[in-house]
Order: structure tokens, then sequence, then C-alpha cells
């Protein structure tokens, strides 16, 4: 575990990709992930993890399946969520957004159930920050 302060602006800064996670730190058995979002991810579903979005800039939309039929919820920056475990749900980030995310080390970014993952959503447990 990195024992110094971590900027998040300056770690956000370290890589372009778009839906491609990187791991800052870790709390407990928990990942704490930046990613930059712009367009849409993938319908998936997390069986047996919530999944916390904190809206670090831009402004992200995520739409939701469940038992309620479909709907959608807009994040401005500064915003948190949290998509219960077993919704259905696909994050879309409008141009500049950044995002942070806690998720059980070792989660997909995926889930657990999708659909056709395209080249542009990474499917990953998040790549480590590399800060040089």
């Amino acid at each position: 575990m990195n024992e110094q302060p971590i900027d998040l602006t300056s770690a956000l800064a370290t890589f372009d990709q778009f839906w491609s996670p990187r791991i800052v730190t870790r709390v407990n058995d928990y990942d704490v992930r930046i990613a930059k979002a712009e367009g849409e991810h993938i319908w998936h579903v997390h069986d047996g993890t919530d999944e916390f979005f904190l809206v670090l800039s831009g402004e992200l939309t995520i739409g939701l399946r469940d038992g309620g039929g479909e709907r959608e919820v807009v994040l401005p920056a500064g915003s948190v969520y949290v998509v219960p475990k077993g919704v259905e749900h696909r994050p879309v980030g409008a141009p500049g957004t950044a995002m942070l995310l806690f998720e059980p080390t070792g989660t997909l970014t995926v889930g657990d159930r999708h659909e056709e993952i395209p080249e542009t959503v990474d499917a990953t447990t998040g790549h480590a920050l590399r800060t040089t």
C-alpha cells in the first residue's frame, strides 16, 4: 500500500484509455479505482457486490434495468451513486468524465453477466497505476 498521498488529478493524467480503470489504492479487501469514461460501457450485472460510483468530473449517466423496468440516473461531478448487486446497469460517460469506484478486489469491470464486449471496453479487474 502506498504510504504517500495520491493526487487523483495527477493519477488521471497518467493514462488516456476510457473504461480501463487504474487501481490507486486498496482499503481492506476493496480496490479504489479511477477511470475515464466516454461513450457507452455495456449492460452488465455484478451478482455478488454493489458498485460505488463517485463522479470526479464531467457527467455519468447510469442506465438501470430491474423489476421496475428501465430508467436512468444522471450523476454530475461531485455525485455518488451505488448500483445494488444484481441490478443490470450500463454507464455512459459524457466527454471529460472521470470517476472513482470502490469494488471488491478482483471484480471484473464487465460483471458476472454481460452483453458482447466491444473493443472500446476493457474487461479487467483493474490495472496498476503507473506514476512514473
